[in-house]
Formats: C-alpha cells, structure tokens, sequence
C-alpha cells in the first residue's frame, strides 16, 4: 500500500511532520498578528481586510491552502488549522475562513468544471483578495431549512435561472465575490425540491440588505442578501440541471431523494466548526490557567487553591475531549466513513457547549477582570455562544444524534 494511503487509513494519535509544521506556522500568525487585532476589530465590527491581505500574501487565505487541507490524508488537516486561528480570535478566523463554505457547497456538489470556474474566484489573490459567500438561512428558515422561501425558476429560452428572495445571517454576504444560494425549485417537495446556485460576481438583482449587529465574532461580516429578479445562466445550476432533474424525477416517482446539498455542506463541514469552538475554548483556558499562576491573593497563587484548580481540571479535560470528538469525526470524513452514531453532530454539540462553558470559567476565575473588555476573555465567551448556534444549534444536533441512538424519527 501507497504512504498515503496507510497515513490516511491507519489511526495515529501523533500528527505527521507536515502536520506540526503547518500547526506551528499557523500558530505563529495566530499569535503575532491576529490575536493582537481582536479587540479593535471587535469593537469596529468590520472586516479586517489589512489581515486578510497579510494572509493572502503568505499563502494561508488562499484557494490551494484550503484544498490542501481539505486533501490532507488524515483529514486532520482542516482542524488542526482552524484551532489554531480560532485559538487567536474567532472574528477574525471567521472572516479567513468564512469563504470555505461557500467553497465546500460549490466542492463538495459541483462538477469539474464549475470546480474550476468558481472556486478560484472565490479568494482572489494577494493583490485583489476576494470573499464567497453561502445563503441558506432567511429571516422564516433557520434551523428549518425545508421552510426556504427563495425560488429559482428555469426560463429555457435563454438558459437561465430566475431567483427571487431573501437570505439571512450570511457570512459575506452583499460583499462577497461569488454568493452561493440555496432555492426552493419544486416547493410541494420541501427541501427535496431544492438546488444551489452559483450567483457570478456584479449580477445585477443581488444586494445587500440590513447588516447584523452581533454579540459576539463581530469582526465576522453578517448581513441579509436580497434576491430581486437574480438571472443566472444555466451552467450555475450546482451539480447540473440534468442530475438535478434526474434527482427531481426519482423523488415525484416515489423514490430516495438521496442527501440534500444544503445538509451535505453542513454535515461535511461539522468537524471544522467543532475544531473553531475548541480553539476557541482553549485560548480561554490557557489564558486562565497562566493567570491563575500569576495572579496572587491571600498571599499565594489563585491556582493553588482547589476551587480555581478544580476548575481548570474540568475546562483542560473538556477541552482534550471536544478534541478528540472532532478529530475522530475529521477522520472518518476523511476516510469516507459514514456518521452512523452521528459522529460528525457528536463533535459539533460537545465543542460548541464547551466553548461556552470554559470561556464562561474563565472570565469566573478572572473575577472583576474577566468581565472588562481590557482583558480578551468576555471577548471570547460572546464569541464562543455562536458555536451553539449557527450550522445547526445544539438542539438540531441533539435530534439528529437522538435519531441515530434510536432509528426513531425524533422530531
């Protein structure tokens, strides 16, 4: 067998040497120039583009380093990234790796060829850096996605597609360069009836609607995107008109709808959103545990005592654990093995709760300093509760692994 294919197969605690390094190098930018930012940009609540310009001069924001990870044998490529940038701010990370799903909907469930049109367009490069961005929430379809109200109607004449609606809480979205969209075809069929579309740059109908003022990842664009009379051609149809209709005519036959585009995004892309809340999570703890060496009271270290060193016993143990869920899942995507217990779920719910939780001890064991923005950790707790949130909340991720422990349509 292939070294790629037994580092890839076999299970190893211990990351390749590739691995370690893109770790540290990642780690190295974490630290030196994005954890500095967070606060301001935090309190600007726009993006940072002068890092995203940094990151794309070194090759981190760019379309080959995504895809590299993506491909890394192990499949603990993206996690071990993405820990790292979280680890120095959550805003910031979001904003670098924000384009990734909108990447992931197009790779995931394109074809070679819109692969090759679009994903490049997505990033840019070091001179004209550019954004993607993936429109499926609106303001009446949250968590349910068969609720989508948007509508795409084929006009074959001209070989386009008409799309019409609204799009809420999109990560750029109204600045990205190429919007990936999620419409409603055949609205008697729920969300078996939908598709994903391509929207090219400067189409003329698509805009920008009100933009969020969020609690926390506030350096993270969010916005509405209004869809008035969008015409697509044909070809950005995602995975092509005639699988799509194919797929149409097998579900109106009484047939497998198979996985639904929006939900094969989302369940692909559960470990990397597990793998953002530990590092977040473990920014918190280890910015805790350092103070709790330092700072003295009573005439000794506010660790030594066990109330603090029990708690940083259970946020260290939670945070190894979210870990471990997530880099099992990562695997397991990697090596193509179906989430039968809901492996891909189990990471996101156990990560995203933890992050709250420890970010939440944290700012505990910092007393009246953990709740003044002068120290970053309530910077990180309002971050961490979007893990619980957004790409499924805890309660979607609870049925989903409810459905599994039990083989019962949990509703």
């Amino acid at each position: 067998m292939s070294s790629e294919h037994d580092a890839g197969s076999g299970f190893s605690m211990e990351l390749s040497q590739d691995l370690r390094e893109m770790r540290d190098w990642i780690h190295e930018f974490a630290e030196t120039v994005i954890r500095p930012a967070g606060s301001e940009w935090d309190e600007r609540e726009e993006t940072p583009w002068p890092i995203l310009e940094q990151a794309s001069k070194i090759g981190l924001y760019s379309l080959d380093f995504f895809a590299q990870q993506w491909l890394e044998p192990s499949g603990l490529g993206i996690p071990v990234a993405f820990e790292e940038l979280f680890w120095g701010d959550a805003g910031i990370a979001l904003s670098l790796v924000g384009t990734g799903l909108a990447a992931v909907a197009v790779s995931a469930n394109g074809t070679p060829e819109q692969m090759g049109e679009w994903l490049p367009l997505m990033f840019g490069d070091a001179d004209d850096v550019k954004l993607g961005a993936f429109g499926v929430s609106e303001p009446d379809a949250g968590s349910d996605v068969a609720a989508i109200r948007t509508r795409a109607a084929y006009h074959e004449a001209s070989d386009e597609w008409v799309l019409n609606g609204a799009k809420s809480w999109v990560t750029n979205g109204g600045i990205a360069n190429v919007h990936v969209i999620v419409a409603s075809v055949d609205p008697a069929l729920g969300s078996r009836g939908q598709a994903t579309f391509i929207v090219p740059p400067g189409t003329p109908g698509l805009s920008q609607g009100q933009k969020i003022r969020k609690h926390g990842i506030r350096a993270s664009h969010t916005a509405e995107v209004v869809l008035d009379d969008v015409r697509v051609p044909g070809r950005c149809l995602v995975g092509g008109k005639e699988r799509f209709d194919l797929r149409l005519a097998r579900i109106r036959e009484g047939g497998s709808a198979g996985e639904q585009a929006a939900m094969k995004t989302f369940e692909a892309t559960r470990p990397s959103v597990a793998a953002m809340a530990v590092g977040v999570a473990r920014a918190a703890y280890e910015y805790a545990r350092d103070y709790s060496v330092s700072r003295v009271q009573f005439g000794r270290p506010i660790g030594q005592t066990q109330a603090i060193a029990f708690m940083l016993a259970d946020m260290g143990t939670a945070v190894d654990a979210a870990r471990l869920l997530t880099w099992r899942a990562a695997w397991m995507a990697r090596q193509r093995k179906p989430f039968d217990h809901a492996e891909g779920s189990m990471s996101k719910l156990v990560a995203g709760e933890t992050a709250v939780r420890v970010t939440e001890r944290a700012i505990q064991i910092l007393g009246g300093n953990g709740y003044s923005r002068d120290y970053p950790v309530e910077r990180w707790h309002r971050d961490a509760k979007i893990f619980t949130i957004f790409e499924g909340t805890s309660e979607i991720q609870r049925m989903i692994i409810g459905r599994a422990a039990t083989g019962l349509d949990v509703r």
